[in-house]
């Protein structure tokens, strides 16, 4: 039996995104705080977003018309209580990280007694509403979360530190039980650890790493959706896999995003003669929602043998291009491609999973003391198609609910007497890592296949099958062989996997990111495809 050393905290938290660190941030007043970040604390899916965080700011705007937005790109599926919720605690959310430093853009005649800050509009929104900060504006949170959380005295943060699973309690004459602690892996020493937590926070963000194209950093392993699932918690909605319709198409920089914003400012999309294509697809054209972009682009591409489609904003003059996407002006430049005179060669990418585990408006899932916040959850405001820059609001919206029913709670939790140790008795080191980047490439490339922007049956049948026969053999692997960052990574992959590809078998219908083509038609009284685990 291995005794590892014991990390004593009163809230953990898993994960060092948006989300994360807003928590951590509001409860550390509270308490001590751990946060578990897999690599550097800036690697996650918030540091790269690009376009920005959307609120009503503008006096023509109303809170109503963003509510009517969020359903209608959700495509009759969002939650309306939840959608109502986030959008009338936005203002207040987003003015609280502006209050700790983040340094969004304002119109060039504002003062700081009445600032007026520069709103952009993107894919599915009816007004200006995106606070943004140039294109860069995850970079811009994420650095300014960063630098309050490193002051903080009541919060230490463990980089390259996996979650390898929760650690729970049977309560009884309850079906659910509770959460007192996790494994982890440091990645440094090699080692499983144990954290003695009253409360712990799934803020591990997505799992677009399971397909072969993805906009996500390599963290979006989705960690926290299999962890929750093997502890016991429900999940929904994993059949709406986001696919960003504009991803660089380059040998170099396979997973660089151009924002949605460069459409909102004028971009147009252009077939590789030069024509455009979204006027024969959708009234909306350039600014209809993601997943209908997405399907023209994937069309077009297939009905054309092209390898890719173009984004052009080369009509607009190249001082405004400048000023408005300089990070995304410069990374084309160091790639030879100039935005301003030539349009950018683009395909879809895995972008957001919509779907998630279950938890109600404080963040509170199936388990007592175990709270899932960002996109690791499923909270009901992205229904069947995420609207554009309603991500990061949902983070630091349910950073905040969460953190309250914390910092209610805490008065009178109890830390566990004792967790159970890691047993690694039986186990030897690999000599065959290489089966484990097989069985990782061979998932990634079906599951963009069978399980991608257009499904069928059979496609989904097969998918399931690969995925039951990797399970077995990673299984083998878990059980015998040490822990290792991939093996671990896998494990959850599949796992996340085979819930979406059940979640897809049981929709029978195609509406919003979910297209099958033996199922073409929406079905009427559609609600959540939800997915409970044998306890």
């Amino acid at each position: 039996m291995n005794t590892n050393r014991e990390h004593l905290c009163d809230v953990l938290v898993i994960g060092s995104g948006a989300a994360g660190l807003s928590l951590a941030l509001r409860v550390a007043e509270h308490c001590k705080v751990t946060v578990l970040s897999k690599g550097p604390r800036s690697e996650g899916a918030t540091y790269y977003a690009q376009g920005g965080i959307a609120a009503v700011f503008d006096e023509d705007d109303s809170i109503e018309s963003h509510i009517n937005d969020t359903q209608i790109a959700g495509a009759g599926l969002c939650e309306e209580d939840t959608v109502k919720f986030i959008a009338e605690n936005a203002k207040e959310c987003v003015q609280w990280l502006i209050d700790g430093g983040v340094p969004f853009d304002r119109e060039e005649n504002d003062s700081d007694d009445k600032p007026r800050y520069h709103l952009t509009r993107e894919g599915g929104h009816s007004h200006r509403r995106i606070l943004h900060a140039a294109d860069a504006t995850g970079m811009a949170m994420q650095t300014s979360l960063q630098d309050n959380v490193h002051n903080h005295p009541n919060i230490n943060i463990l980089e390259r530190h996996n979650a390898l699973d929760l650690i729970t309690e049977e309560l009884p004459d309850q079906d659910n039980g509770k959460v007192i602690g996790a494994y982890i892996w440091n990645r440094d020493l090699e080692n499983v650890e144990t954290v003695r937590a009253k409360f712990v926070v799934l803020a591990t963000g997505g799992a677009s790493k399971v397909y072969q194209y993805t906009s996500n950093p390599d963290v979006s392993s989705g960690d926290g959706i299999a962890m929750a699932w093997r502890a016991g918690c429900r999940v929904a909605n994993l059949e709406f896999n986001q696919f960003h319709p504009t991803c660089l198409y380059h040998p170099e920089a396979r997973n660089f995003l151009l924002t949605e914003a460069l459409r909102g400012e004028g971009a147009y999309l252009r077939r590789p003669d030069g024509s455009r294509f979204m006027p024969d697809f959708d009234d909306r054209e350039e600014l209809a929602p993601r997943d209908v972009v997405a399907r023209a682009i994937d069309f077009e591409m297939k009905r054309l043998g092209a390898d890719c489609m173009y984004l052009d904003i080369s009509h607009k003059p190249e001082e405004f291009i400048v000023k408005h996407f300089p990070t995304i002006h410069m990374r084309l430049q160091d790639l030879g491609i100039d935005m301003t005179k030539e349009p950018i060669p683009i395909v879809p990418a895995a972008h957001y999973t919509c779907g998630g585990v279950m938890v109600d408006k404080a963040g509170q899932t199936d388990l007592q003391q175990l709270y899932a916040i960002g996109e690791v959850s499923y909270t009901g405001l992205h229904g069947a198609n995420r609207m554009a820059s309603n991500s990061l609001l949902e983070c630091v919206v349910y950073a905040w609910s969460a953190a309250l029913e914390i910092i209610k709670q805490l008065p009178t939790a109890q830390h566990a007497a004792s967790l159970p140790a890691w047993d690694e008795s039986q186990v030897s080191c690999s000599d065959e890592e290489v089966v484990i980047q097989h069985n990782w490439h061979e998932l990634r490339l079906f599951m963009w296949d069978y399980m991608g922007i257009v499904r069928t049956d059979k496609r989904l049948e097969r998918a399931l099958r690969r995925i039951q026969l990797l399970q077995q053999e990673t299984h083998e692997y878990y059980s015998n062989f040490k822990v290792s960052n991939n093996l671990l990574e896998l494990r959850n992959l599949l796992q996340v996997a085979e819930l979406m590809v059940r979640c897809a078998m049981q929709r029978k219908e195609s509406r919003g990111l979910h297209y099958t083509l033996d199922y073409p038609e929406l079905k009427e009284g559609s609600g959540p495809t939800i997915l409970t685990p044998k306890r």
